[in-house]
């Protein structure tokens, strides 16, 4: 088919038109790219992309991201003309009160939308993530016959996206791992928010690109031909390199106050909007405005589009009828189990297991679900030997084998983490990762998006306390388990044994609508026995739960989490039978329970409480009350090892014994 270049020409300035007016409309939002780059999206969304408007979800669509999200009316324009369920009223209504078209792109939210996007660089890394989905898919399940999926990722990034170090972290996995599906398209305008872009950055990006492993093509991004004939080169690449495309483009094209500068990145262009209009060849008045010809033409290229999608649903049906077995494992990603199916998977521990961290148990109790979960993948930062998150039975993901269920991400933790969450906007495949909990510092933003967009992503975060002992404070998150509970949607799951962590890997895993930390200690801890493993089992999925009940008159509450749930264990034999020792190893679950749940495990009748926990305490006041208190550590740790930190600073079953007499 001919390029129709004089339609899509007309419909870049129409949607230039709309971001125009939509901006205008609610004074709020930014004009540069979706006018800059109105030309990227005509050629994309009305020749380029193989996608299904009807179907937005289809399993071998390419992937659409749009990484500069700040630039969100750009991909609503082009999913209001492609034919997706997005309607003109809904541009009209942009940034406003539940609309479906929030001022950045969000999952779930709208109709064609792959992630959440905004934070600069996101976005980059999360298309990496969906094209290490997409090789992953390939091997497994394309066959000699019926190549199933040979989709691209495509993304559309800016200058901040391309300054944010997410960006560099994931853009030299892709090169490394010869992620030849995705292609990256930068809009390089010369300008940031504040300033033009040579204020902030003298970098060569052709240099750097080629030199972690990608193809560079630079191009004029206002023609439609050039952009056209790049795009076709990227996808037909041999060279098995992510494909990089420079799109030198003018920010806020239309607007002749401001274009080219930056002013021309927010919504001061607005305010020239009608000259503007007039500029575009938009009718005066008339806002919102869309051709008969441009629908037209929408029109008849989503029909093409649809019958393109069911041409690949009969290839698809061919494929299952030849492949029962791939065709199963296919489906399996579309039915998670239970966390009690999940458990039925993991042999109970021995009474006489040795006294490891929760970290060793965490790698004994992922070998046989990763067995029952085919899909399920892991990662590390560079340190599956401390982590022990490997899958013993598969092998490292890598150009050699795109099956490899092992991804060694080097020392990228923020890039780990939003690479994770593409896969899981992906939707195929289960992403769990690994690093030192103290690192969450560094993969923070993505678990915020994670937690968000609620996606079901696993951290199995090591080395959770000053039980890191001589590493010292830098490496002790004494305040990182509270910080990561503050997040909306966000579960911390803490375990205090080995049965816990069997638990808490069931309760993470079975989990569908938002993500989940494990967070697993180095130093040993013992097999808690006097509690039957189906009760740690099962208390772990309600977040907090009576592990040892009093054999008298209730007086004193002790509650803790984790590795000091043995020191509750032990002060409670201490101090007699009036004692319960409540395992709190999840905050968050445990307030979705019901307020019955909560007063059973909690009864407010007995006011003499002590927590204990080898972090900050601020969270623990909610549950002891205005009359107990809590044994923790409100300041850095120590380098010094491990047994002899704990009694520095008073974490001891010694000190919850004082602590709970002199209530």
């Amino acid at each position: 088919m001919t390029l129709p270049t004089e339609i899509l020409a007309k419909a870049a300035n129409q949607a230039r038109g709309l971001a125009i007016d939509a901006i205008h409309k609610c004074a709020s939002g930014h004009l540069g790219l979706p006018l800059g780059s109105a030309e990227v999206g005509a050629a994309l969304f009305g020749s380029l992309l193989a996608h299904n408007p009807d179907q937005p979800r289809w399993q071998n669509r390419d992937r659409f991201i749009l990484s500069a999200g700040h630039g969100s009316m750009f991909l609503y324009s082009w999913l209001h003309l492609s034919g997706y369920d997005l309607t003109l009223d809904d541009l009209k209504s942009f940034r406003h009160l539940h609309s479906k078209t929030p001022g950045h792109p969000e999952f779930h939210e709208t109709p064609g939308v792959e992630c959440t996007t905004g934070p600069l660089g996101q976005g980059i890394a999360n298309a990496v993530g969906m094209a290490v989905a997409g090789q992953m898919a390939a091997a497994r399940f394309n066959t000699a016959e019926h190549a199933l999926f040979d989709y691209r990722v495509v993304c559309l990034a800016g200058d901040g996206c391309m300054q944010e170090g997410v960006a560099l972290e994931a853009m030299e996995f892709a090169g490394h791992q010869q992620l030849g599906n995705l292609i990256l398209i930068y809009d390089a305008n010369d300008v940031t928010l504040d300033a033009m872009a040579d204020k902030t950055q003298s970098l060569n990006i052709t240099a750097r690109f080629k030199a972690i492993g990608w193809d560079v093509q630079t191009i004029d991004g206002h023609d439609l031909g050039a952009i056209t004939k790049a795009f076709k080169k990227a996808r037909r690449a041999k060279s098995g390199k992510p494909q990089l495309i420079i799109s030198k483009t003018i920010i806020g094209k239309g607007i002749p106050e401001v274009a080219g500068t930056a002013k021309g990145h927010g919504e001061g262009g607005a305010k020239f909007a009608d000259g503007a209009r007039a500029g575009l060849g938009l009718p005066a008045g008339e806002h919102f405005y869309v051709s008969d010809d441009v629908r037209a033409y929408f029109a008849a290229h989503k029909k093409r589009l649809v019958r393109a999608a069911n041409k690949w649903q009969r290839t698809f049906k061919a494929w299952r009828a030849a492949n029962p077995e791939k065709a199963a494992e296919l489906d399996s990603a579309a039915t998670t189990p239970s966390a009690a199916q999940l458990l039925e998977s993991i042999p109970v521990f021995p009474a006489d297991a040795k006294h490891g961290g929760t970290r060793a148990a965490g790698r004994d109790v992922l070998q046989p679900l990763a067995a029952k979960l085919p899909l399920l993948i892991g990662g590390s930062a560079d340190l599956y030997g401390s982590t022990l998150n490997y899958i013993a039975t598969a092998s490292d993901f890598d150009p050699a084998h795109r099956d490899g269920r092992n991804i060694r991400f080097g020392i990228r933790e923020h890039a780990m983490a939003s690479i994770a969450n593409g896969l899981a906007y992906d939707g195929l495949f289960r992403s769990s990762v690994a690093t030192f909990l103290v690192f969450a510092d560094y993969s923070r933003p993505a678990m915020r998006l994670a937690a968000l967009a609620r996606l079901p992503v696993v951290y199995v975060y090591t080395h959770d306390s000053i039980g890191v002992g001589e590493d010292g404070p830098t490496h002790q998150p004494v305040e990182t388990i509270s910080a990561l509970r503050l997040i909306p949607g966000f579960e911390v799951i803490r375990p205090g044994d080995a049965e816990e962590v069997a638990g808490a890997f069931a309760a993470a895993l079975a989990r569908t609508d938002g993500p989940t930390l494990i967070a697993l200690s180095r130093q040993g801890v013992p097999l808690l026995n006097e509690i039957p493993a189906e009760t740690r089992r099962t208390g772990v999925q309600q977040g907090g739960y009576v592990a040892v009940r009093e054999s008298g008159e209730l007086t004193h509450i002790l509650l803790a989490s984790g590795t000091e749930l043995h020191l509750a264990v032990a002060a409670a034999k201490e101090l007699g039978s009036g004692v319960r020792v409540v395992s709190m190893p999840s905050m968050e679950v445990f307030e979705r329970q019901s307020a019955e749940y909560r007063a059973s495990v909690l009864p407010a009748s007995c006011t003499r409480r002590v927590a204990i926990e080898a972090g900050v305490t601020a969270l623990w006041h909610r549950y002891v009350g205005p009359q107990g208190k809590v044994i923790g550590i409100d300041r850095f740790g120590l380098s010094a090892p491990g047994p002899v930190i704990f009694k520095e600073l008073g974490i001891t079953s010694e000190a919850l014994v004082a602590a709970a007499r002199s209530l």
